[in-house]
């Protein structure tokens, strides 16, 4: 694998740029019209590898008032609540009473992104906001990552900590986990909304079957490239590090960059202090990122039986508009609102999308949408 995203094969860095590794992206508007667009993918290749780790920045520049008028989750270094889960610790933060509302984080990041969104909710619904095994206050348990690992989790996490019926609101990596949860495990979830979510449709003419190594390619061939892929992004992890050039990263990636502060770098900071981060890094970008084919928005989708909404940034230049059109052509039982965002949109514009998710919310039947079932 190269430092560069220039240097992937097309095939290579379309399965980057649109799988669930894709979870802050830079948007169009405010990139320089003389910078290459080699440049802006090397960049952002480098950011997402950031956040798979929880790396480091400090940034004293940074805007350190909440968003005017919105109230904010307390930002607390050690913690909300934990549940171990297969052996492994697990962080999540609950608020409020009511219909259970269950937030999932994207790549790189941790319940604290939803910062803006669990205060608004909890004065209606009972909240919670769990990080996925690997990311945020969770351990970074050195195990296989795939992405019916988090479906698991999630699902586990509803069977436990949750207890009835919810809905489930996912972005990025946690809109494909969100969505896969909600069809492994029907019964419990009634509604499910999605941000800029990850996943990608399949090509059913694709052929799947991946051809039998050789000896030397087994014994050879495959143990070289994984020593290549440990020293280049045991580079990429190194080169990541450096606080000016995440500085400069993170005021990319938002369109409105005031939600670019303190809280927001020390929530994706912190974690990278936590033992095997770095290898937890190294899976992620080798054994998850690049093998997500097998598991695709359409055979999700062709199972799910639960309202479905979105609520899409269309200023994303990875995932934009013609995705989110896509998935409600498919999957006709869908509310779309596009919103002029980037990827985030829950952070970057919370009360816009508090005030479209609780509209939403309010339509919903949960004991008509089970009976559906």
């Amino acid at each position: 694998m190269s430092s560069s995203s220039c240097s992937l094969s097309p095939s290579l860095r379309s399965r980057l740029f649109n799988s669930s590794a894709t979870r802050f992206l830079v948007p169009p508007a405010r990139l320089n019209q003389h910078r290459s667009r080699c440049e802006m993918n090397r960049r952002s290749f480098a950011f997402r590898g950031i956040l798979a780790s929880g790396v480091s920045v400090t940034g004293s520049s940074l805007a350190t008032e909440p968003t005017q008028g919105m109230e904010r989750l307390p930002f607390k270094p050690e913690g909300y609540n934990f549940w171990t889960w297969r052996g492994h610790k697990i962080h999540y933060v609950v608020q409020g009473e009511g219909l259970p509302i269950v937030l999932i984080h994207g790549f790189g990041a941790s319940a604290f992104h939803w910062r803006y969104n669990i205060p608004e909710l909890a004065k209606k619904y009972k909240v919670y906001a769990v990080d996925l095994l690997g990311f945020g206050w969770s351990e970074k348990a050195v195990i296989e990552y795939d992405a019916m690992v988090w479906r698991d989790q999630v699902v586990d996490f509803l069977k436990e900590i949750v207890k009835e019926p919810a809905v489930l609101v996912g972005n990025s990596l946690g809109g494909f986990t969100a969505l896969v949860a909600a069809v492994g495990f029907p019964e419990q979830v009634v509604g499910l909304a999605l941000l800029n979510s990850a996943g990608q449709f399949g090509n059913p003419n694709e052929n799947m079957d991946e051809p039998e190594e050789s000896i030397l390619q087994k014994f050879v061939l495959k143990p070289l490239k994984e020593v290549f892929q440990r020293v280049v992004l045991g580079f990429l992890f190194w080169q990541a590090k450096q606080p000016a050039r995440i500085e400069s990263v993170l005021k990319s990636v938002y369109i409105n960059t005031s939600n670019v502060d303190d809280y927001l770098v020390e929530s994706i900071t912190m974690p990278a202090a936590d033992p095997n981060a770095g290898e937890v890094y190294y899976r992620l970008m080798t054994r998850f990122m690049l093998n997500q084919s097998k598991y695709t928005l359409n055979s999700a989708l062709s199972e799910l039986r639960c309202p479905l909404l979105l609520l899409w940034g269309d200023l994303d230049p990875w995932v934009g508009p013609a995705k989110a059109n896509r998935i409600k052509e498919f999957y006709p039982n869908t509310t779309l609102v596009n919103l002029k965002a980037g990827h985030c949109p829950h952070d970057e514009v919370p009360e816009l999308v508090n005030k479209s998710l609780m509209e939403w919310l309010s339509s919903l039947k949960p004991e008509a949408s089970l009976q559906t079932l």
